[in-house]
């Protein structure tokens, strides 16, 4: 029997998981990076995880464990310049990473916002799959303007 095990990074998509979160400092001018903004974020549209799924049920080659993330990940302070870019908002505040742990508590900010894992989709490239949007800034705009989900 083939097993496919997928390993989901950040989901962008315009109307649900964590970019409609991520937007809203953005919207009011007060977003920016999160602590240091040296965290690694593994990201992938909704319209890119789709595909991926559709591929692994089409392709009896594909098993094994599957990193679901784009080719580029960007460290947290490039993703929030991408995100303001895209949003035609600033970028200009940080957000400490004392007032995080505050804010969440110490446990829920380290794990959800102050994290830090690069990983790459390489078994998932190596299988063929082609990214629909292999880079942030792209993705982003289409993500927020264009066509994708």
């Amino acid at each position: 029997m083939r097993v496919v095990c997928t390993r989901f990074g950040i989901i962008l998509a315009k109307n649900g998981g964590a970019l409609p979160q991520m937007t809203k400092p953005f919207r009011f001018g007060v977003g920016g990076k999160l602590g240091s903004g040296r965290q690694w974020m593994s990201w992938i549209t909704l319209d890119d995880v789709i595909a991926v799924l559709r591929y692994v049920l089409e392709n009896a080659s594909v098993s094994g464990a599957l990193n679901v993330v784009a080719p580029e990940p960007v460290r947290n302070a490039k993703f929030t310049a991408e995100l303001a870019r895209a949003m035609h908002r600033p970028a200009v505040f940080a957000v400490p990473e004392f007032a995080l742990r505050m804010a969440l508590g110490k446990e829920m900010a380290q794990e959800m916002l102050l994290a830090s894992e690069r990983v790459m989709p390489k078994r998932l490239q190596a299988f063929g799959y082609q990214f629909q949007h292999p880079e942030l800034p792209l993705a982003l705009e289409d993500v927020l303007h264009g066509n994708a989900n």
